[in-house]
Parts: structure tokens; sequence; C-alpha cells
């Protein structure tokens, strides 16, 4: 899949957001460096409301940016669109204890799993299209970093 030129972030308001401010441009792993920035985000929001509700208005803005931005880059899930995993990762920091250890943690899951897709997160991501389908399989790959997160917690506590 080819990666957009810098410009291309810029030439659209949704491409900004879509594309994570240029993160999604890294020549490698830029799904892992989407996952950087939203953590960055947490970390500077810091209060687990804040957080919940910049989760909420990013994957509002999100389903409109990845809709306009697939499009007009020809495929409806682009590897350069991260926003999904800014989102999904700020829900889960926002959940789990603030500690590095569970950051971290949950920092390895949840890219395990938005690169693994166990089922059912590859059959949303075929399932549903446009905006809605590339932010929402990341919020399942996020609840499996937080049902095994919770699990973790419940065995060694």
């Amino acid at each position: 899949m080819f990666r957009p030129p810098a410009h291309f972030v810029f030439s659209h308001p949704a491409h900004v957001v879509a594309l994570g401010f240029g993160a999604g441009l890294a020549p490698v792993a830029p799904g892992t460096v989407g996952t950087l920035l939203g953590w960055a985000i947490g970390w500077l929001l810091g209060e687990a409301g804040f957080i919940l509700l910049a989760a909420l208005f990013f994957f509002l803005a999100g389903l409109w940016a990845c809709e306009i931005t697939g499009r007009h880059l020809g495929a409806h899930d682009h590897g350069a669109m991260v926003w999904d995993e800014v989102v999904a990762f700020l829900l889960v920091i926002a959940i789990i204890p603030s500690s590095l250890a569970w950051q971290l943690a949950a920092f390895v899951l949840f890219r395990f799993f938005d690169i693994v897709k166990p089922p059912p997160i590859r059959h949303f991501e075929r399932r549903y299209g446009n905006g809605f389908g590339v932010m929402f399989d990341d919020l399942v790959a996020a609840a499996y970093t937080l049902l095994v997160l919770a699990v973790a917690r419940r065995l060694f506590s």
C-alpha cells in the first residue's frame, strides 16, 4: 500500500485527523506510532474523565475524518489512517491504572490485538466499511486488551 505524501496530511482537515497529525506517515509501524500518540494525548489530559470525554469526541471526529480520508486515498482502512489507534488506546488508558507497568502492558496487548486481529475483529473490519468500520475494529482490540488486563489483575492481585 502506498504511503501518502506529506502534503496530503494538510490538504484537508479530515486528513489531519485521520492521519494523526502526520503520525500515520511513519515509514515503519504507523499504527504503533498512532498508539504512542494516543498514549501521549492521554498523558497530557491526565484525568480519566477528561480522557473519556476526549475519546468520545475523537471517536465522533474519527467517523467523519476516516470516511473522507479513506475515500480520498482509495482504501477505506488505509494503513496511514491511525486515528482509530489513537482513540482506542485513549479509551484503554482511561480505564486502567495509571502506573507505567499497566500502561506498558496495555500498549503491548493493544498492539498485539490490533495487528493479529483475532475473531471477531477481522470480521468487523470486513463487515463494516467507511469511517465506522475503521474506528470500530480498534475498539474491539481495546476491549480485548481491557479483558486480558482485568483477568491478569484478578489472578495476580
